[in-house]
């Protein structure tokens, strides 16, 4: 299989339970929710989306002839010290619409643990280390346990306690990052407060001025 990837980079991890954790980021292109263009956005399932995933222009993006290569590029990118568990993040986009058994071994060869970031519309294959699931309103969860359920909110359709009897090991409200943050932020915090199932996850990526 050839895979598309945006882009692929070496990081912090920005938000959830791992925020702060060193990790290779691989972003695939491509989302079944939404096709990526800005024509396309006030149709599409998910409109809030602030990532771009189109193509394979981005940094170390392009067309990976099979597993292994992509695999090897990503270690390529973990400090060679020994130093810590390598980590891979795949993203998107929609990463499951690519990431395979064949990928995931390839990775879990060289050593990585691996994470997803799903919008957990397809399940998920066997193998991966850390499901994080963000829910986007008007399209059904497949995927209904892993690690870490991580909802935008406030996200019209989408209320938290439509998800707090999932198998997951924690469960975060991140503020919808629009024209109104400072008040989502706010009434994020307000929830949490009021609700301690729910934890803040903060796009620590963007204050900090990191990819």
């Amino acid at each position: 299989m050839t895979y598309s990837v945006k882009e692929i980079f070496y990081t912090l991890q920005g938000e959830g339970a791992q925020t702060g954790r060193p990790a290779v980021f691989c972003r695939f292109s491509g989302c079944n929710l939404w096709t990526g263009r800005e024509q396309d956005r006030n149709g599409a399932v998910c409109t809030f989306c602030d990532t771009d995933f189109i193509g394979t222009n981005g940094e170390n993006g392009g067309k990976y002839k099979s597993a292994k290569i992509l695999a090897e590029f990503v270690a390529s990118l973990w400090p060679n010290n020994n130093s810590g568990k390598p980590y891979v993040v795949c993203t998107g986009g929609e990463p499951l619409l690519q990431l395979d058994t064949a990928l995931i071994d390839a990775f879990h060869a060289e050593g990585f643990e691996i994470a997803v970031e799903t919008n957990g519309t397809i399940q998920a294959p066997q193998g991966i280390d850390w499901i994080c699931v963000s829910p986007k309103a008007s399209a059904e969860i497949i995927q209904v346990t892993g690690s870490e359920l991580k909802l935008v909110y406030p996200q019209e359709g989408n209320k938290p306690d439509d998800f707090e009897h999932l198998a997951f090991g924690s469960f975060y409200l991140q503020p919808l990052d629009n024209e109104q943050v400072a008040t989502n932020i706010q009434k994020t915090i307000a929830f949490c407060q009021a609700h301690p199932k729910w934890h803040l996850s903060l796009q620590t990526h963007k204050i900090i001025g990191i990819k």
